[in-house]
């Protein structure tokens, strides 16, 4: 530990302006935001639910499929995990707006963010336009058949996205990311680790959907470390996914 030195209102001073540097910046790049044996109970609880996910693709192909219940299952296993992310971050005596993002302070900030989310929407679907000319649409059915059909799944669909949009976003950019680049004290290498999980958490889906949801994944890890917040890909995410949705169940 470092030894005080100077005046006593000297060091009151610097240390007031640490505390604003630190409260501005969050907690340091390398700085893990939980104990690594809770990222370990992370994976653990990340790698069930993906088992969970191939599991149900398999259920896709049978008798008739219960949409409602399936999103309700889904969004509570969301915030379940997001929970868990957020108790060891508390546990850490970080702050949980390092996983969320800082709370949005003005109307100016929030407008930035959404203009931000709004044009990164692009990515997805240049993405996908350039892997369906390069590649075909493959066999999606799979992902096709989990899209909403009328009224109500329409509904349950705008809430799983919401969910999807703000759990996903913070687990995988705001925790994982964080905790992986601590753990390898590089950011790239941070930032890829957590793709990789996200697109392979996505493999029920088929291969050629999770690469490109990989894909999606580094890029909006490379938005939250531009963006130091993790809101921007939030908003993106939502959108991406309710469109989606809506899409198929008006088309």
């Amino acid at each position: 530990m470092a030894e005080a030195s100077g005046t006593p209102s000297n060091v009151e001073g610097k240390t007031s302006g640490l505390t604003e540097a630190a409260s501005s910046q969050g907690p340091g790049l390398f700085r893990p935001v939980a104990s690594y044996w809770h990222l370990l109970a992370v994976l653990i609880a990340q790698g069930a639910l993906a088992y969970r996910g191939r599991a149900l693709t398999l259920q896709l192909h049978g008798a008739a499929l219960d949409r409602v219940a399936l999103y309700q299952r889904t969004m509570l296993l969301e915030w379940l995990l997001l929970g868990l992310v957020l108790a060891g971050v508390w546990w850490q005596e970080s702050s949980v707006f390092s996983v969320l993002g800082e709370r949005w302070r003005s109307p100016g900030r929030f407008f930035r963010d959404f203009g931000i989310g709004l044009a990164f929407l692009m990515v997805p679907i240049v993405m996908g336009s350039i892997a369906g000319s390069l590649l075909g649409h493959g066999n999606d059915a799979a992902a096709r058949r989990i899209l909403p059909q009328g009224g109500v799944e329409t509904w349950y669909w705008v809430a799983l996205s919401i969910s999807a949009g703000i759990c996903e976003e913070a687990i995988y950019r705001g925790y994982l990311q964080r905790q992986f680049m601590a753990l390898t004290r590089n950011v790239p290498a941070g930032i890829l680790f957590s793709a990789t999980l996200f697109g392979a958490a996505h493999s029920y889906q088929g291969v050629r959907l999770a690469v490109q949801i990989g894909i999606l994944g580094a890029l909006s890890g490379m938005l939250a470390y531009w963006c130091k917040s993790v809101r921007p890909g939030m908003i993106a995410h939502i959108l991406q996914d309710l469109m989606g949705g809506l899409a198929h169940s008006h088309g």
